[in-house]
């Protein structure tokens, strides 16, 4: 279930690492334009985390993230907030990008972040978008270069 914050009882800390989801407000699917997914990867890359992986799908962001020097609900609040301004400006609206809300992992060790990372790259080839992982252009991780790489 998405949330506003935390799940009750959690507390984030910098240098710990997530992995999160969130949605388009309604669903709609506007990284369908190469321009909106360049805003959200460019953002993701900010000063406030350390990501480790993205996959920007038509209506969702999978994000992987190591944070740096504050909490995880501001730094994606900030994120939601500077995507949604950079968003609007570039279509020429106002309004909600984002739905309320996210939903969180905290990572807890070098193979958690590796298995988070091969459950989120291959999300446009469980979706249909694609065959192979190497025919979406809207991802990144380092250590993740083609489908084969996904086999454990």
């Amino acid at each position: 279930m998405a949330s506003p914050k935390l799940q009750r009882g959690r507390e984030s800390r910098p240098g710990a690492c997530y992995a999160i989801t969130t949605v388009i407000h309604n669903r709609v699917a506007l990284f369908n334009d190469p321009a909106l997914v360049r805003v959200v990867a460019d953002e993701m890359n900010s000063s406030l985390s350390e990501t480790c992986t993205w996959v920007v799908m038509p209506e969702h962001v999978h994000w992987l993230l190591c944070l740096q020097s504050t909490t995880l609900s501001r730094c994606v609040q900030v994120f939601k907030s500077r995507t949604a301004r950079a968003i609007n400006l570039a279509r020429g609206t106002t309004g909600k990008v984002w739905q309320a809300g996210f939903y969180d992992h905290q990572v807890r060790n070098d193979e958690d972040l590796r298995l988070q990372a091969r459950f989120m790259v291959p999300n446009p080839v469980r979706r249909g978008l694609v065959a192979r992982i190497e025919e979406y252009p809207h991802w990144w991780c380092p250590w993740i270069c083609s489908t084969e790489d996904l086999i454990v």
